[in-house]
């Protein structure tokens, strides 16, 4: 029994938008005119009766459709089932079966015959050139950050000096726009993503090179800023209290350096703070020292690695967060060997520092060699020059991220990682330190590494543990598709790619789909991004 469609929509239009392509000639396609419709079919051979099969409805950005199954019974698309009312997302390509299987029913195509500037719509929003330009430059924003209560917006480097002028003078930091006290200042990635855009469509709107590096180097507002208040900064900038005895109640200091002086360095009345996001805590915003306050990977500051190189430790009076917080991606340290054998004799390591400004000599017994740091029994009297590189594990990481593989749980639920690698007899932190490597060596394409700065992480990046989370779901996806087949189960080489691979939508809601395709794998349809 095969089964065809047709078209039952309301308020057809002249323009065929989509279409439903059938596998069998012997159907003509469904061409699609309304923006909702319903497909009908009938058994071709006997029946003139028609049924609801299912309701094409075009989505908003005119490049997908939401399909929802009319039938009583389950439905194929893209392989998932689709049981009745239920509906997916569709887009160019999806292939969809009237029925639970492939076997008796015709198979179809959905195509979208939009052009390709239909496909790239976006929300147009009417902006005047002249509310999107900075105060102080009075050019169009650039790296815009915005500061509150007033929330008017500058460029970050022309609000950087603003501030350090203001902090110079000991005076509340006024906004330059509307001489409002400024208690914060934050960046603005939604108006960044805005400014973006209208240089992309305005060329006369782009500064020259040397303007934008000059803004760049003058820029210091990584994350959210908590400014000293107004009132406070003014009294104190009148008055001739001794430091030590600004507020008696405690109720504005904020950190550690605010009561007692550490490491040569006490807050003043204009020191700025930052909020650590880990515990909440506050420490002073400090650019002139190589201590860091951010993470490189997301600009959050965390407050652990400044207050451990202080020696500040943790108290009740003020919250102070672990250094774990912030480390490095690996603590590396380089080691240069140089080996000399004198046939199967006592072999003489001389080891040096990089940078490090030690070095030291190592000798092993009779009947061995040094090969890449470790020890093996010598077969010949070979000379060997051998360098290599040992590496001390900042981060460590003992199971794999939920956030991995796209957050598909039936990855995580079969281990289909884990077993991969227990086949091949190494650990996670093993293979994570490999293609830590092979990334500080950048032989990774980083196009999906979602990180800030993507393109500058090295294997000394300070980074987060939530960026480090990242970072390992990134390395281990190339681990999977660069991983031999005969480590994989039998189940496991058994599934077929899904055509969209780690971009896929369905494997989040649809446990089958998930279980039946293999999404760790490059998209081969729709969009990857």
């Amino acid at each position: 029994m095969e089964e065809m469609a047709e078209s039952s929509g309301a308020k057809p239009r002249d323009e065929i938008w989509a279409k439903l392509v059938s596998s069998d000639s012997r159907y003509s396609d469904v061409e699609i005119r309304s923006d909702e419709i319903v497909i009908c079919s009938e058994i071709s051979s006997t029946s003139t009766d028609k049924h609801n099969w299912c309701k094409i409805v075009r989505n908003s950005d005119l490049c997908s459709a939401t399909i929802e199954n009319k039938r009583s019974n389950t439905i194929l698309v893209d392989g998932a089932k689709l049981c009745n009312e239920d509906t997916i997302v569709i887009k160019d390509g999806s292939e969809i079966v009237p029925g639970p299987d492939g076997e008796g029913f015709v198979n179809y195509r959905f195509n979208i015959m939009s052009s390709p500037e239909t496909c790239q719509r976006q929300l147009k929003i009417c902006i005047d050139v002249e509310h999107a330009k900075c105060s102080i430059c009075l050019n169009l924003w650039h790296d815009v950050v915005t500061v509150a209560p007033c929330l008017h917006n500058f460029c970050n480097g022309c609000l950087s000096e603003w501030l350090r002028r203001s902090e110079q003078r000991r005076s509340a930091v006024l906004c330059p726009q509307c001489r409002a006290v400024v208690q914060f200042v934050g960046k603005n990635h939604f108006l960044r993503a805005i400014a973006d855009d209208m240089v992309k469509a305005d060329s006369s709107l782009r500064r020259a090179d040397e303007d934008i590096a000059l803004l760049d180097s003058y820029s210091s507002i990584r994350s959210n800023l908590v400014l000293r208040s107004g009132n406070n900064r003014r009294k104190r900038a009148l008055t001739s209290t001794p430091p030590n005895d600004q507020s008696d109640d405690g109720s504005d200091l904020r950190c550690p350096q605010c009561v007692t002086e550490v490491a040569g360095f006490r807050c003043n009345h204009s020191t700025d703070h930052l909020q650590c996001q880990a515990c909440g805590g506050m420490m002073p915003s400090r650019t002139d020292l190589g201590i860091p306050q951010h993470c490189s990977g997301c600009d959050r500051p965390f407050c652990g690695a400044y207050w451990h190189t202080l020696g500040v430790a943790r108290s009740g009076s003020y919250p102070i967060c672990s250094q774990d917080t912030l480390k490095p991606v690996w603590n590396t340290l380089f080691l240069s060997f140089k080996v000399r054998v004198g046939g199967c004799g006592t072999v003489r390591v001389e080891v040096k520092g990089d940078a490090i400004g030690w070095e030291m000599g190592i000798s092993w017994s009779w009947g061995y060699r040094v090969r890449r740091g470790e020890r093996e029994e010598c077969d010949d009297g070979d000379n060997d020059d051998i360098g290599t590189g040992k590496r001390i594990s900042e981060h460590t990481i003992s199971r794999i991220p939920l956030i991995a593989h796209e957050k598909n749980l039936h990855e995580h639920i079969v281990l289909i990682t884990e077993n991969c690698i227990r086949q091949m007899g190494r650990t996670l932190q093993d293979v994570i330190s490999e293609w830590i490597v092979n990334l500080d060596n950048r032989l990774i394409d980083r196009t999906r590494l979602m990180l800030n700065n993507a393109e500058m992480i090295t294997a000394r990046t300070i980074i987060c543990r939530d960026c480090y989370e990242k970072l390992v779901s990134f390395l281990l996806y190339w681990f999977r598709i660069s991983c031999p087949r005969n480590y994989y189960s039998e189940a496991a080489i058994a599934r077929q790619d899904c055509w969209y691979g780690y971009a896929c939508r369905t494997q989040h809601h649809s446990e089958d789909h998930a279980r039946k395709r293999n999404h760790v794998c490059r998209p081969t349809r729709g969009n990857a991004s």
